[in-house]
């Protein structure tokens, strides 16, 4: 991944919310960033298919459920950017935090096995 497809994937507010509650979080479905950023289940899942086609998430299925988590062949230094943008930008996601922590009904994930 070049440096100018990375900062463009990320240039959308809905995006980058989405990408940083992932990384937040370890891993999380379509059903919980619709909650967390109060927005419309077809534009989240519009963007998190732009997320995983510039190679920033990968998504797993359980069930009826698909859960996207950041990709571990990304490159480390946007793994670097990606978590110092998570610890030094905490207000940018506290509210959209506080909306997944009240949320109900959150799908459980299987349990890793042995």
């Amino acid at each position: 991944m070049n440096p100018v497809q990375f900062y463009k994937c990320l240039a959308d507010e809905t995006r980058l919310r989405c990408l940083m509650l992932i990384e937040h979080e370890q891993e999380l479905c379509v059903c919980e960033l619709t909650e967390a950023i109060d927005e419309i289940q077809p534009k989240v899942s519009r963007h998190l298919a732009q997320l995983r086609q510039c190679g920033l998430l990968v998504d797993r299925r359980q069930g009826q459920w698909v859960f996207y988590r950041v990709s571990p062949e990304l490159p480390d230094w946007a793994k670097t950017v990606l978590a110092e943008t998570l610890e030094s930008n905490q207000a940018f996601l506290a509210d959209n935090l506080k909306r997944l922590g009240r949320m109900g009904d959150r799908p459980a994930r299987a349990m890793a096995c042995c």
